[in-house]
């Protein structure tokens, strides 16, 4: 069973093709493509190349073409992506301009080039279906809770990855197989005590953090849309909810232009400056820079606040784990953020966190109580393996 996953962005197209066959569990190829003007070319390049490498011989090798979507209206898990997923995707593209539309497109796009090919999208919110009422609930009246205003949670295939890995590498095998079978056997299924207790730091372009507990997530940082929790590289992040009708009234902008500014010029770009690359923004802090400076101590302000609140949640943590972009490769933000903790049982091996950049490593000191650990994103292989559970279960 070869399973090809797309990552759509508005302007780019990039995948890798999973290959199940006999109980193996191989990528094969990956690529892709940047400032893409035309995607139907780019669907038949990107098979022209899986061709060329000779992985597979036509389209129809494909068991399945995977997505990693964001969110739709009434829709959530992985499922078939036919035309009324779509339009539940559609009707939530407000809440994520920068995400739904352009996997819209891409999926009809996919449809219309290979027609007899399934296509399957896990959405990112999936992982998040059984945290507490009291975890999903904003304080609004109840028909804006029916309409969708809620905690929905993102960055879900990543989190759920880190659920996986982090019990494997804890000796938590029983953990890590419940969180492999989440979303086959619900949040529910018993595991062998004392409980894990994982805290996720997906420190990125995007970022969010999760408290898992025992394979299931608890809570998250982001809301209702992906424009919420930490800062992002040009996402306001979280922000009170009276700021926009103010700031519309104070400087004479309409709701629109607000958005726009929300989604595009927020973040640490609004905070440094310009510069939404963590890379660009620690090269202009240590110039000297204040703005950049005060992006990146906001960063790291509210990742300690969200790993605070999920400490006392669970009361504790055995692991606090880095991934993404800044978690796997900014050792910085990762000593910054784990400073002057060893009252809470956790102390880094300063050195080795240092030394450490994009590979999978435990960078906590021996007699830390709490496992800190460097584990690089794997977002396409969990929707892999959802998408090729899904087609099991389905009968294809």
């Amino acid at each position: 069973m070869k399973v090809l996953i797309a990552n759509l962005g508005s302007t780019s197209l990039k995948w890798r093709l999973f290959d199940f066959s006999n109980g193996a569990e191989q990528m094969l190829h990956k690529g892709g493509f940047e400032r893409v003007a035309d995607y139907p070319q780019a669907i038949n390049d990107c098979l022209a190349q899986l061709t060329a490498a000779g992985v597979i011989q036509s389209g129809s090798d494909l068991a399945a073409v995977g997505f990693k979507t964001i969110m739709a209206k009434g829709c959530n898990g992985c499922v078939r992506l036919d035309e009324s997923v779509t339009k539940a995707m559609e009707a939530f593209s407000d809440i994520a301009p920068a995400h739904n539309p352009p996997y819209i497109t891409g999926i009809r796009l996919f449809a219309g080039q290979m027609p007899g090919v399934p296509l399957v999208g896990l959405f990112e919110t999936a992982f998040y279906q059984w945290i507490s009422p009291a975890a999903q609930r904003y304080a609004v009246p109840e028909a804006w809770f029916e309409a969708g205003v809620r905690r929905w949670g993102f960055h879900g295939a990543s989190h759920k990855f880190i659920a996986e890995r982090s019990a494997t590498l804890l000796g938590r095998e029983d953990v890590a197989e419940r969180a492999r079978q989440l979303y086959v056997n619900g949040g529910s299924t018993p595991v062998t005590d004392p409980g894990l207790r994982v805290i996720s730091c997906h420190l990125g372009g995007s970022s969010s953090i999760t408290g898992i507990l025992n394979g299931v997530a608890i809570g998250t940082s982001m809301g209702l849309s992906p424009q919420s929790g930490l800062p992002q590289n040009n996402r306001v992040g979280d922000l009170d909810s009276f700021a926009l009708p103010f700031i519309t009234r104070a400087l004479g902008i309409t709701l629109q232009e607000a958005e726009k500014i929300l989604c595009k010029e927020s973040g640490l770009k609004a905070l440094s400056g310009g510069y939404s690359d963590t890379r660009d923004i620690e090269s202009q802090a240590n110039q000297g820079n204040p703005r950049a400076r005060l992006a990146l101590d906001v960063l790291v302000q509210q990742s300690r606040h969200w790993i605070g609140s999920f400490l006392l949640e669970m009361d504790g943590a055995d692991a606090l784990v880095f991934t993404a972009g800044i978690g796997e490769n900014n050792s910085t933000v990762r000593e910054a953020v784990c400073r002057n903790l060893s009252g809470l049982g956790l102390k880094l091996d300063v050195e080795k966190n240092r030394s450490v950049k994009a590979t999978e490593a435990v960078i906590s000191s021996p007699d830390s109580r709490v496992r800190v650990m460097v584990i690089p994103a794997n977002e396409e292989l969990v929707v892999a393996r959802e998408v090729k559970r899904f087609l099991e279960k389905s009968g294809g």
